[in-house]
């Protein structure tokens, strides 16, 4: 016969004899009633005899051959006689009862007893209030109650299928020894060897009624049999081998014995299950033992569907305090299976198992809170095939494998678990499993510490994950997670990894301290990001790459080591409403073919540029406002393009936008003002289209081009700048149409030796302050009007007496005041500041003391220079 078919039919056997029992005690339930019905009830016996008023029985009896004699019926006295004999009772009799209920010594009286049993200690209780108090003495009580359940600390059950441990001077009891003894003493013991000294000494235990025996499935076939209702049944001190513990019936087994209790309570099966519960295991507790699963290897014996313990179909039992182990390699220590399965798990140690610890399976259900589950071989928990268990503060760890894998459209609530020290990530969800994971902290994986991939979903909200080897969250496969309210903090990779078509909500997470980018967008990727903290990575902030898409809007992304968002090879992201700033290098940086839209964001205050664009890249950059950049507002360089309009870009420490080494973007309706350095600059063979800015209050040129540059500027307005309004040096070129330029101090439109821009349509210059004409033609030097910082046009000449070098330029008024009679040549018309006022050649300038018209003109600002944001691909 195989197992399953022997498990099945002692179940039955055990059913059967429990269903003809019940049909038993109804007939005779029947045939009392009709008895009763014509007879006067029979007075009940007492276990003590005492005093009592006769009863007539009218009930028939057996007659007896040789009847005795009925005793003479005792004469009532009266009451003048009880009075008379009352008066000439001894002195002595009432001597002696004052003595012993009054005078004798509470010592002597607890010693006395102190031999007595819990029957005949209520029975004192009832002679006096002086032996009714003194046999309610706690330590009376104690060695009883020890004697009995051996525990050191009262065990109570607060309600149905709860046991609490309360020390006595927490309980609102007065003897909570005595209370508990009461709440317990209905129980059954199973104590090896008890019941035979039970009832080879019945006078020793004259005062106590409990029932022992020796094996807790003979125990729990006695409460099934006798079908008593909700049973308990205490396990003492003891290894339980080869028990079949089927339950499916209301019962309640707690594991008895002194200190750590399921250390002394060992249940263990070699084959089969440990201990079922199956349907009908309604209302039951199994508390404070250890369960063992250790199969024989040598065994020819399929056991990968048996468990240390099996929670199937329509059971819903309490475990609580128990000590789990399986050797077993092919199956779970834990299973719970099946529609209706429905336990009540709690303070479980379930460790060191060969297998997975705690398996949820079948559409089960369950609540499991505040268990230890550890060092097992596989994962820590698997649910799956539509599962929806509750877990709460379990502490999942060092797990040789993953620490929860939900999987095969498994469910389930999780929170304030603390997962950490698993081999592969901390939780695992895949193939459509959907969980709900709250106020967790997942942390020191060994790899990653969420892992979502394979259509699997899922929300994780309100949970720390740090400190894992790998990236603190995993999105791939078409994945579509909720990631929200996270910290995920100093992973040793990256924050949020989204990667092979993952999708997902990533929402008001602060991610900071991680060793990679914070979130990392790749491979056709495309999540929304929103309304996260990203800060203070050692690497970038947002790295889209290899075709990553993903909507991006209004997160703070501030103090990243490396760029605040990077976009490459390909990746086309939306960036929306985006503060993006104090970042050590680029606030956001477009390279080897980066697209994407940036728009309405933020920008400021980075110390690069606030947005590069380089190598192919082509974004749409719209209505974003960029400044405090140290290096420039927008960069594009080495063939960039992009849309780049309607942005305002101010306050930058360089230019507002620099276009340059072939690079052609079209900037459109931007606001390029307060620059301290250039609105725009164009050089090394940059291009670009320039239409409809307004370009107005730099510190340098409105615009700058030069050397072989060649942009077309097109309807913009360039005003109140503190410098040129546009300036063409060093054989560039420009095609200039419909531009206003005016309020200039410098001048409208200069130009270079050998500058000869397109002008086409109407191009209007006027108004402007002119001040380098004006300085030359009062014969001040030009030094006057630029500091060393500024760079007026005008005719510069080297002086061959002096020695000047090719970095040395002398104004027209210096050579004809400072350098007269010397050897001077023209060299061109061009920029330049004045090297003799600057006082840096050997002569000293004469024209330098004389005052100036605008001496609170001057001001310092930096020349453009490139940037080389550092790259780390």
């Amino acid at each position: 016969m195989s197992t399953q078919t022997s498990r099945n039919t002692r179940i039955g056997v055990r059913r059967s004899k429990r269903n003809t029992k019940k049909v038993l005690d109804d007939r005779n339930e029947s045939e009392n009633a009709s008895t009763a019905s014509t007879s006067q009830p029979i007075q009940p016996s007492h276990r003590y005899p005492t005093r009592r008023k006769s009863c007539v029985l009218t009930a028939e009896v057996p007659s007896d051959p040789n009847p005795t004699p009925a005793p003479a019926k005792r004469t009532r006295r009266s009451k003048q006689s009880n009075k008379s004999s009352r008066k000439n009772k001894p002195l002595r009799d009432a001597v002696g009862a004052i003595y012993l209920l009054q005078k004798l010594p509470d010592e002597v009286i607890l010693h006395i007893f102190s031999y007595l049993l819990e029957f005949d200690l209520c029975s004192c209780a009832r002679v006096c209030k002086r032996f009714h108090d003194l046999s309610s003495d706690t330590e009376l009580w104690k060695l009883l109650y020890q004697d009995v359940f051996e525990y050191q600390v009262p065990l109570f059950c607060c309600s149905p299928q709860v046991y609490e441990f309360i020390m006595p001077s927490e309980t609102e009891f007065s003897n909570p020894w005595k209370e508990s003894f009461k709440q317990l003493y209905r129980g059954i013991h199973v104590r090896m060897g008890y019941q035979e000294a039970y009832e080879d000494e019945p006078e020793r235990f004259r005062g106590r009624n409990i029932m022992f025996f020796d094996t807790v499935e003979a125990a729990y076939n006695y409460v099934d049999a006798e079908d008593v209702g909700e049973s308990m049944i205490f396990i003492h001190t003891g290894i339980y081998q080869a028990e079949f513990l089927v339950v499916d019936s209301p019962v309640s087994m707690i594991g008895a014995a002194p200190g750590n209790i399921a250390d002394h309570v060992i249940i263990e099966r070699q084959s089969e299950s440990t201990i079922m519960f199956v349907d009908g295991a309604k209302d039951c507790y199994l508390g404070y033992v250890t369960l063992k699963f250790s199969p024989d290897i040598t065994s020819s014996i399929p056991h990968h569907k048996h468990y240390a313990l099996d929670i199937s179909t329509n059971a819903s039992p309490v475990i609580d305090h128990c000590v789990v182990r399986s050797s077993s390699v092919v199956g779970a220590a834990v299973c719970v299976m099946g529609q209706g399965a429905d336990p009540y798990i709690k303070h479980c140690d379930i460790s060191d198992c060969e297998n997975v610890g705690l398996y949820v399976t079948d559409f089960a259900h369950g609540t499991y809170e505040d268990n230890e589950i550890s060092r097992n071989a596989l994962a820590g928990i698997w649910v799956k095939n539509h599962s929806n268990p509750i877990m709460r503060r379990n502490h999942i760890h060092h797990g040789r494998d993953v620490g929860i894998f939900t999987f095969d459209n498994g469910l389930g609530y999780f929170e304030s678990c603390n997962i950490h020290d698993n081999r592969i990530a901390g939780f695992e969800v895949k193939a459509g499993a959907n969980p709900s994971v709250v106020k967790c902290e997942i942390h020191h994986g060994q790899t990653g510490g969420v892992y979502v991939h394979e259509n699997g979903q899922g929300q994780f909200i309100d949970n720390k994950i740090h400190s894992n080897n790998f990236a603190g969250v995993w999105v791939t496969s078409n994945s579509n997670p909720t990631i929200r309210k996270n910290e995920i903090f100093n992973g040793n990779q990256g924050g949020v990894y989204i990667f092979g078509d993952g999708r997902g909500l990533i929402e008001q997470n602060n991610i900071y301290g991680n060793a990679l980018a914070g979130i990392q967008i790749r491979t056709n990727s495309n999540p929304i990001v929103r309304h996260n903290k990203i800060h203070h990575g050692q690497h970038g902030g947002i790295y889209v790459h290899e075709k990553g898409q993903g909507l991006i809007e209004e997160n703070e992304v501030f103090a990243n080591t490396l760029a605040g968002v990077w976009i490459t090879t390909g990746s086309t992201p939306i960036l929306r409403r985006n503060r993006i700033h104090s970042g050590k290098q680029v606030g956001v940086y477009f390279y080897d073919n980066g697209h994407g839209t940036l728009e309405e964001n933020d920008i400021f205050n980075h110390l690069y540029s606030g947005v590069q664009i380089r190598t192919g890249s082509n974004p749409v950059i719209r209505k974003n406002k960029i400044w405090g950049g140290q290096n420039g507002g927008i960069l594009v360089y080495n063939t960039g393009l992009g849309l780049i309009e309607q942005n305002e870009i101010f306050d930058n420490a360089m230019a507002g936008v620099w276009i340059k080494t072939e690079s052609n973007p079209i900037l459109r309706k931007n606001k390029i003002y307060n620059g301290r350095d250039g609105g725009i600059c164009i050089f090394n063979s940059g291009k670009g289209t320039l239409e409809n800015n307004d370009i107005f209050c730099n510190a340098q040129a409105g615009i700058l081009i030069s050397t072989q540059s060649n942009p077309t500027l097109k309807s913009n307005r360039i005003f109140d700048g503190q410098a040129a309004g546009v300036e063409i040096t060093n054989s560039a070129t420009a095609t200039l149409e419909g531009n206003k330029i005016f309020n200039n101090k410098f001048g409208g439109l200069c130009t270079a030796s050998g500058v000869n821009p397109t002008m086409k349509g109407e191009n209007k210059i006027y108004g402007n302050k002119n001040m380098v004409q004006k300085t030359v033609s009062s014969g001040q030097c030009l030094y006057k009007i630029s500091s060393c910082t500024s760079f007026p046009m005008h005719d510069f000449y080297r002086c061959k007496t002096c020695n000047t070098t090719d970095r040395n330029a002398i104004c027209i008024n210096c050579i004809k005041h400072c350098h007269e009679s010397h050897d001077v040549e023209f060299i061109r018309h061009d920029r330049f500041f004045c090297d003799c006022g600057a006082g840096t050649l050997n002569n000293q300038c004469c024209l330098q003391g004389e005052p100036t018209q605008d001496t609170d003109t001057l001001y310092d600002s930096a020349q453009p220079m490139e940037s080389h944001t550092l790259m780390v691909n």
